[in-house]
């Protein structure tokens, strides 16, 4: 089984690889990236994976994919969140750009990375299935690009029944080795790790809405691996892919030893939305609106045909990535590496701000 995954290098793509290399019945694992794998060629998947740098917006995706059994198209840009045009164009274009290379090489089967920010605001009391609608919500660019990819991905099915189509829709996923990008991507570059030391916050807002899912990164690669080779196999569809316990304000403050305090989703917002507008964080406050808004989703299907479990908590994945702040931990990937460098792109900035896998 030939395996090519796009967006190898980032923070899911990383633990795919390598869970794909411990796969008996995958026989060659092609990684795609922009910037390459940097010094973990050796490292990420146990040195059995051919390295393919090739950007999703401009590159003969074609010759990238051709030969594939399936492709798991995992690469996604998070900023500029102050330009969505930069965005739009890797995201919706370069999913589009995929979706046609994999129509002309003939790739029977393709797996791709959606989200739980695809999904329509949804209920925080009961867990949804794939069924609930994707539509995302319309105030925050990343929801808008997920949930156009989803219409890509319709349009895909329908004109080309014999291919299977698999989307997987995780929740929010953490680890230590992306410490170091996640801290660039969504809180910017002036957040000091001691500040995420137990004791040293106080207090954990409690806002209406504020309960969300994650899972650590090996958990994730885990799910799309399965699905890969489900997909070879048949399998077709979305799932969604979380652990348990759900994420609420007093998990959060149990991690920090803070105390939970309730306070107006408004205020916050308000603050937020200064802070970003003067580039001094770079999560939007749009982002707020979606993590406040996305339903909570039932990860039955995912148990019962990919057979995949979690084998860490959302607790543990937290405290792992709060561990790695605290450290200023990276990977040795470009994308994860805790001095992003490499070549730049339009939007992009030095500090790490706005690379993509």
């Amino acid at each position: 089984m030939r395996v090519v995954v796009i967006g190898a290098t980032g923070n899911i793509g990383t633990s795919t690889v390598g869970a794909l290399a411990e796969d008996a019945r995958v026989g060659s694992i092609v990684g795609v990236s922009r910037r390459g794998p940097g010094g973990a060629a050796g490292d990420v998947g146990g040195g059995r994976v051919e390295w393919v740098e090739a950007d999703v917006t401009d590159s003969d995706l074609v010759a990238v994919v051709r030969g594939a059994d399936v492709v798991v198209h995992l690469a996604w840009l998070f900023q500029p969140t102050h330009r969505p045009a930069v965005t739009w164009d890797a995201n919706v274009i370069g999913g589009s750009r995929v979706l046609a290379a994999v129509r002309e090489a003939g790739v029977p089967a393709v797996v791709v990375a959606s989200s739980v920010g695809a999904y329509s605001p949804g209920p925080k009391d009961r867990g949804v299935d794939e069924s609930w609608p994707t539509h995302g919500w319309p105030g925050a660019a990343y929801s808008r690009e997920k949930a156009y990819v989803e219409r890509l991905l319709d349009v895909f099915e329908a004109e080309l029944p014999e291919r299977r189509v698999v989307r997987l829709r995780p929740g929010f996923v953490f680890q230590r080795a992306a410490a170091a990008e996640q801290r660039r991507l969504f809180a910017g570059p002036l957040l000091p790790g001691r500040l995420v030391r137990p004791g040293v916050i106080r207090v954990v807002p409690d806002m209406r809405g504020l309960r969300f899912q994650a899972l650590h990164s090996a958990d994730a690669g885990r799910a799309f691996a399965a699905a890969a080779v489900a997909a070879v196999e048949g399998v077709r569809g979305a799932f969604n892919v979380a652990a348990g316990p759900v994420v609420d304000a007093a998990l959060l403050a149990g991690l920090l030893d803070a105390r939970v305090v309730r306070v107006p989703v408004l205020g916050v917002r308000a603050a937020l939305a200064a802070a970003w507008g003067l580039h001094l964080v770079a999560a939007s406050p749009g982002l707020l609106d979606l993590a406040l808004r996305v339903p909570v989703m039932d990860t039955s299907r995912a148990r019962e045909v990919l057979g995949w479990e979690p084998e860490h908590t959302s607790e543990a994945a937290l405290r792992e990535f709060l561990e790695g702040l605290r450290a200023g931990a990276g990977g040795g990937t470009p994308p994860l590496a805790a001095e992003a460098g490499g070549r730049l792109r339009a939007g992009e900035f030095r500090s790490g701000v706005g690379v993509r896998p």
